[in-house]
């Protein structure tokens, strides 16, 4: 959620960022916002003028009391009572505006970077990193990864379509044992990177999903339990960051470095056609996800760390891959910037994003309140940034079709350990 006062002391830079997302009517939004804040602290002064005039009212009809001055004392009784009237309409006034104005606020997204590149679609964003080998090709026989897992038995879509329903496989064999040895090994290359593991829970509360800006914005992206009122939760991101919900960090605390792996779910409403064959475009997938809690002035550099992070992996598991700066019109509602890592599908001849890394400044931590108390003492709202590390649906499938050769699919060297096997035949 945006700061009230980052829109009044940045108006002109928060109207062309957010206009940069597409918002034509990102000026009238802003005004409207400070407006509102305006109101609310008009509200806020009547009220506390009308308060302290209790209190001092209070304190006189003691004494009028002891004085014996009865009648001024009831007169004085009377001016309480009509003041506590306007003080409960003031305070009625004072609620309505701020839930006005809140909800304003989780309506607007977050502003982007100013190198943020401008553009509306996927095809205006900016190749951050661009592979400069030449791309893998295939012979003629190569088969996409759906195929592939036909031949050699690694996921089955149709019995994992008969069990949940189309976008969730069921891994067997060489397949299951692919996805537990990425697993420990993204875990384990996060613990070398100084990532403290965590096991969070898969689902989460209003709270949670509000405080990370899944609510209200992905609402209808997310399965529901409606019974319990709880999220599945669509990234490791959600229960990670809301482990540090209400909390106020010491300065020696920071940085805060998490990961976890989770399974995420998301409901991909409308996604069909060959561009989402195979494990393309799933419901459940498995994730490692890191998460940074850091001093704003450091987490520029912190998302270039977690950018050469997710480059190791993708090199050790001998993937070709990009880096694009996503364009304002493709961002993350909560994200100030954002970098997507795609890698080539050689089989597929395009190229299929497996992580998105992004810094979300303040817009998170403003929602969860999470603050750390400076050297100053004061408390100051931290920066959170989370990246996947990474997403393995897409990263088996570029594995599988990058990787084929005419005797099977060979396991990338460092992944051997384990997997336990050097072939899939």
């Amino acid at each position: 959620m945006l700061e009230v006062n980052q829109l009044r002391q940045d108006t002109d830079k928060a109207i062309k960022g957010l206009e940069k997302r597409g918002l034509s009517a990102a000026q009238q939004l802003v005004k409207d916002v400070i407006a509102l804040d305006d109101e609310r602290k008009q509200i806020q002064a009547n009220l506390d003028e009308h308060l302290s005039e209790l209190n001092q009212l209070a304190k006189e009809i003691g004494q009028l009391f002891k004085s014996g001055e009865k009648e001024k004392a009831e007169l004085a009784k009377t001016e309480v009572s009509q003041l506590k009237t306007k003080t409960s309409v003031l305070e009625d006034q004072i609620r309505s505006v701020k839930i006005e104005l809140e909800n304003k606020l989780l309506d607007l997204p977050n502003v982007p970077q100013s190198i943020v590149p401008s553009g509306t679609t996927e095809d205006d964003n900016e190749v951050y990193r661009d592979w400069t080998d030449p791309l893998p090709t295939l012979d003629d026989n190569a088969l996409p990864h759906w195929e592939l897992a036909e031949r050699y038995k690694i996921f089955d879509l149709k019995t994992g379509a008969k069990i949940s329903g189309s976008g969730f496989p069921l891994f067997v064999g060489y397949g299951a044992k692919l996805q537990r040895a990425l697993v420990n090994f993204f875990l384990d290359k996060a613990s070398e990177g100084g990532y403290l593991e965590m096991q969070p829970p898969l689902l989460v509360n209003e709270d949670s999903a509000r405080g990370t800006g899944q609510l209200p914005d992905k609402d209808g992206q997310m399965y529901f339990v409606e019974r319990d009122n709880l999220y599945l939760i669509p990234t490791a991101e959600v229960p990670l960051t809301n482990v540090y919900r209400d909390v106020i960090l010491k300065t020696d605390d920071l940085p805060v470095k998490i990961c976890g792996y989770t399974p995420c779910f998301r409901r991909e409403a409308g996604s069909y056609g060959a561009h989402v064959k195979g494990l393309n475009r799933v419901h459940q997938f498995d994730k490692v996800e890191i998460v940074r809690i850091e001093r704003p002035e450091n987490s520029d550099e912190a998302l270039m760390d977690m950018l050469n992070h997710v480059s190791g992996l993708l090199e050790a598991l001998e993937l070709p891959y990009r880096i694009l700066r996503l364009c304002g019109g493709d961002l993350g509602f909560t994200a100030a910037i954002t970098y997507d890592f795609e890698v080539y599908s050689a089989a597929q001849k395009r190229w299929l994003e497996v992580s998105s890394v992004s810094n979300f400044e303040t817009y998170q931590t403003n929602r969860l309140k999470l603050r750390f108390k400076d050297e100053d003492g004061k408390n100051k709202l931290a920066h959170s940034l989370n990246g996947s590390a990474l997403a393995l649906a897409r990263i088996v499938a570029s594995i599988l079709e990058n990787h084929q050769t005419g005797d099977g699919i060979k396991i990338p060297k460092q992944l051997i350990p384990y997997t336990g096997f050097e072939w899939i035949k």
